[in-house]
């Protein structure tokens, strides 16, 4: 599903205009973009966990090379889906 077939099915689902939808569903986003961008986690109950984790600095390999190359730490978004979640996708 794409962002369009999202907006369109909130739209839908809502009775809202698909501008009105296509805000709703950019507030959304931005304000889970913004809380892992300050290190917290999003809990959306029933649905799953945006968190950010630490990924250790490995070694890697060039693939065009074969040459072992450093790849650096970084932080990174991580999603747990949810006990309902995982239920209704068996």
């Amino acid at each position: 599903m794409t962002k369009a077939e999202l907006v369109d099915k909130m739209a839908k689902g809502s009775g809202m205009t698909k501008r009105a939808a296509e805000t709703a569903l950019e507030s959304a986003l931005k304000s889970i973009r913004d809380s892992l961008k300050k290190g917290k986690k999003v809990t959306l109950v029933g649905f799953g966990t945006f968190s950010v984790v630490r990924r250790a600095a490995r070694n890697g390999r060039n693939p065009q090379t074969g040459r072992v190359i450093r790849i650096p730490a970084a932080k990174v978004p991580r999603f747990k889906a949810g006990k309902d979640l995982k239920n209704a996708v068996k």
